[in-house]
């Protein structure tokens, strides 16, 4: 019997394993890829072994990208003089539904937390200093998320890039402490943008 649902098991314990998939949601479904065609689910490894073979980092911004620079680096009408920091490529979804920021992005791949394991040396902050005095770049701006690891992360930008000549700003904190920003609405990023102070 241990051997007829242990691919269930897996499955199951497969899908637990994404952000915010608890053991009920990684249960429903498993059972609901085993009850499509054949077909359904080699469509659906086929799709997530071709998006991890053909996605890959922007070699400018580090963004999730299908080609060496992403759209938006790659559009002539962004504001090349300013940068955007933010955590992932979540908030940047989040940012361009605004429709508000026409400027270019840096992507961290995360912030720093050492309760996590997760160091200056793990993010994208090189790249970032690179891109930054190689000169062009007027503004920074830092929309990392207010949380300790977010305020942690900007303090430690800001220190590393002021003495590189460019002017440092954040987003204005109409953000709750301690909320994400890919899950504000597009009328509270708007004005957090709009209002965002040097630092």
């Amino acid at each position: 019997m241990a051997e007829f649902f242990e691919p269930l098991t897996v499955l199951t314990e497969q899908f637990n394993k994404l952000p915010g998939i608890g053991k009920k949601t990684a249960q429903r479904l498993a059972y609901y890829i085993l009850t499509q065609p054949k077909e359904y689910a080699e469509d659906f490894s086929r799709a997530l072994l071709d998006a991890k073979a053909s996605v890959h980092y922007c070699s400018v911004c580090q963004n999730i990208s299908a080609s060496d620079i992403c759209p938006i680096c790659n559009n002539p009408k962004r504001d090349r003089h300013t940068v955007m920091v933010v955590k992932s490529p979540k908030e940047v979804i989040a940012m361009e539904r605004t429709n508000e920021y026409d400027g270019v992005y840096h992507i961290l791949h995360g912030v720093i937390s050492p309760m996590d394991g997760i160091s200056p040396d793990d993010l994208k902050i090189k790249e970032l200093l690179l891109r930054v005095s190689e000169g062009g770049i007027r503004e920074v701006v830092l929309s990392l998320s207010p949380t300790v690891e977010g305020e942690a992360t900007s303090m430690y930008l800001a220190k590393l890039l002021k003495p590189l000549g460019v002017k440092v700003t954040r987003i204005a904190q109409g953000l709750p402490m301690g909320s994400d920003i890919e899950y504000a609405d597009e009328a509270t990023l708007m004005m957090a943008l709009k209002e965002r102070k040097e630092m």
